[in-house]
């Protein structure tokens, strides 16, 4: 039998997780015994929610077996993000950029370890890339993560390649920390990265970074195609077309940082 004021499909215990999500992602890190008492649960019906959602991969442990919300929440968020402001002021740059060259046009946003494929449009050729939205990829072999990674704050870049283990994809991944500091120094310099098949062989990418109202390089949009296609002659002639699209969408995102441009 329902409580007496609830609808007859409210599920209780599901609401009840749902309470604890929304106390986790309010407070940061809760103990059971927390949970317990914000949520007016015993401490051994507070311990199996909180021990169910971490077997889902919703939450986490610590050392002091305080519990805190895991990435998958945020991957949740991303994946219907397509409703976003973001996405949606970001569709008519990646559309221009589509027009242009026929290949595959991806957004993607740093969530501070990873890449979050955000939104794409598809090349209409038969050999194309095919990246799934609210997938994700590292950030260091990647050229969207490249581009945002370069104009990361130097302090926020530190803390990245000190907690970052490089692994190899590919033979052209780079997993040399002092390597990949030099690459994003370049990119930093020419406004625009590059993915040689660093994460995949036969996949190359040409980025550049979009910044949001606070300045800060949170997106980035790339073009990418098979190695055949993308050609040498070809990436350069994306790499000033793609700088030009996302200087123009970071105006419009209020974004105040600027991007090298170099013909």
């Amino acid at each position: 039998m329902p409580i007496k004021g609830e609808k007859y499909y409210f599920i209780g215990s599901l609401a009840k997780g749902i309470h604890i999500l929304e106390a986790l992602s309010e407070h940061k890190a809760l103990t059971v015994s927390e949970v317990a008492r914000r949520l007016d649960l015993n401490r051994a019906a507070s311990h199996r929610f909180l021990a169910t959602l971490r077997e889902l991969g919703y939450v986490e442990k610590d050392e002091n077996d305080r519990y805190h919300l895991t990435l998958k929440i945020l991957e949740m968020g991303m994946k219907v993000s397509a409703h976003s402001e973001v996405n949606r002021i970001a569709r008519l740059s990646m559309q221009e950029l589509s027009v242009a060259f026929n290949e595959t046009v991806n957004l993607g946003h740093f969530d501070g370890s990873d890449i979050f494929h955000l939104d794409k449009i598809d090349s209409k050729e038969i050999l194309r890339m095919d990246t799934s939205l609210g997938s994700r990829a590292p950030a260091y072999c990647t050229a969207l993560g490249k581009a945002i990674l370069a104009f990361l704050p130097p302090g926020e870049l530190d803390d990245y390649l000190h907690r970052t283990k490089l692994k190899a994809f590919t033979e052209n991944t780079i997993t040399n920390k002092k390597r990949l500091r030099e690459t994003l120094d370049t990119v930093r310099n020419k406004g625009f990265s590059t993915d040689n098949e660093e994460l995949a062989y036969g996949l190359r990418c040409v980025a550049a970074p979009v910044f949001d109202h606070n300045a800060r390089p949170s997106y980035a949009i790339s073009i990418s195609g098979p190695s055949t296609r993308m050609t040498d002659d070809r990436m350069r002639l994306m790499q000033s077309k793609i700088q030009d699209v996302c200087k123009a969408l970071s105006a419009k995102l209020k974004g105040k940082g600027s991007i090298a441009h170099q013909n």
